[in-house]
């Protein structure tokens, strides 16, 4: 995409990019939102906390926080059309509030870029677990070997280097393209491979003998098993999944077309991410069940658990590098979008064009990410914050992880929140939204009253955990 820096008078890009259609929106607003949270971490909190009776939860929490503030993000996005902080600056002028508001775009954006430099190193780990997998080094795997097998990968630095190298040229690859050749076309691609490999997933799960199991735990609520810290890790949960308080939105907003409803496509988004988290369930369950393995496993559950199973399943070489294809693909497109804002603000800031600024911004998250690298071996004894009881033993790595999602991504949503609730022209939201009937109601009380609420409740719970 050709994005120069000429600016109109009024402030709006002469030639600034569209998306070609909502379609293309949707998939790539889709590709942000599905990631290892869908892939990793939504099946094993689900495990941890009780099955069917989480999930129900977890739906009305991405009802009353994930949408009303995606929806809030994107109104930005769109009447700015700039990069998320110039987007924000603009429209707080247009309705007479102060420009400091752009702080929420600023701590999402820095938010977006430490995560990037981690979840890179993650998104290494699935890349190598698919030469692993496909080369049978899982087949009649015990705990033991498929421990030492992880093990060997995390203490190795230039295994972990080589593998993070590798992940972050691939997402620069994409956004250095920009929006057409770069963001939606890879979003056209990776989404609809993506739902085929985890159709295929689901299918072969369906064999396992266990996948009614999978069901019942999945659908049949058991509240007995439900917990207050249940509910909180779901309204947390709920709101990272959509990729909020990173800016990202802001920043796919910035491209999408004024004929296209915010509240339609925010809808949407938000099924098709609950979707395919419900369906990494259905994929992931029946073999874990069918091992006789545990539901609650933790993180390990995709590293440790999974490829023990396919270690001892019929065709579990191959269905196992299909699996961690599918993970992988799904930790690309979020990395893409995790990257997209910064390179935005880079591009619109400085004289580099979007191939250098896409380079310059890439390279300074991967170095950041060595760090979290060296955290998982050679530091891993160093604890920046060890002499506070609350971060003893964290690494580098962990502190990243803790601050960025406990401290920065909900006041980032929380801010967002505010600002569109109680600063912007109600009537400005109501045409934008195009939401009918009784629906912009609901929204409009939500992001006022019901949403910063919620968002506060995790704040306090992630920091007193």
């Amino acid at each position: 995409m050709s994005q120069s820096n000429s600016v109109s008078g009024n402030g709006d890009y002469t030639a600034r990019g569209l998306w070609s259609s909502r379609l293309a929106f949707i998939l790539a607003a889709t590709g942000s939102a599905v990631g290892l949270g869908n892939v990793w971490k939504f099946p094993y909190v689900t495990g941890e906390n009780g099955g069917g009776a989480f999930v129900l939860v977890y739906l009305l929490c991405i009802a009353i926080i994930g949408i009303p503030i995606m929806m809030a993000e994107v109104f930005i996005g769109r009447n700015g059309r700039h990069n998320p902080i110039t987007s924000f600056r603009l429209v707080a002028e247009r309705n007479l509030a102060s420009p400091v508001w752009r702080i929420s775009a600023i701590v999402g954006m820095l938010a977006a870029f430490i995560i990037l430099s981690f979840y890179s190193v993650i998104g290494g780990w699935a890349a190598s677990y698919i030469g692993h997998a496909a080369a049978g080094d899982f087949t009649g795997g015990t705990a033991e070997s498929i421990g030492d097998l992880f093990g060997g990968l995390l203490g190795s630095p230039v295994q972990l280097l080589i593998w993070h190298t590798v992940f972050m040229a691939l997402v620069v690859l994409v956004v250095s393209r920009g929006l057409k050749g770069g963001l939606e076309r890879a979003a056209t691609i990776l989404m609809p491979a993506l739902f085929i490999l985890l159709l295929v997933a689901v299918g072969y799960a369906t064999t396992t003998g266990h996948f009614g199991e999978a069901v019942s735990f999945l659908f049949s609520p058991n509240f007995g098993a439900l917990t207050v810290s249940g509910v909180l890790v779901a309204l947390g949960h709920a709101f990272f999944t959509l990729s909020l308080g990173m800016a990202i939105m802001m920043a796919y907003g910035s491209y999408l077309s004024r004929d296209v409803s915010i509240g339609r496509t925010a809808i949407s988004v938000a099924i098709m991410d609950t979707g395919v988290a419900l369906l990494a369930g259905l994929a992931i369950f029946p073999v874990v069940f069918a091992n006789g393995l545990e539901a609650g496993a933790g993180p390990g559950l995709i590293f440790q658990t999974l490829p023990l199973a396919f270690g001892n399943m019929p065709f579990g070489s191959l269905f196992g590098a299909l699996f961690f294809v599918l993970l992988l693909f799904a930790a690309w497109t979020s990395g893409i979008s995790l990257l997209e804002p910064v390179v935005e603000w880079v591009e619109e800031k400085t004289s580099l064009a979007r191939t250098g600024s896409a380079i310059l911004v890439g390279v300074l998250c991967w170095a950041l990410g060595i760090a979290s690298i060296l955290s998982l071996n050679v530091w891993s004894d160093i604890t920046p914050l060890g002499m506070f009881d609350r971060f003893e033993g964290k690494t580098i790595f962990d502190l990243l992880d803790y601050v960025t999602a406990n401290i920065m991504l909900p006041l980032s949503g929380l801010l967002t929140a505010l600002f569109v609730g109680w600063f912007v022209a109600r009537e400005s939201l109501k045409s934008d939204l195009a939401l009918t009937g009784g629906a912009f109601g609901l929204w409009y009380n939500l992001i006022r009253f019901v949403t910063p609420i919620a968002v506060v409740i995790v704040f306090i719970y992630n920091l007193m955990a």
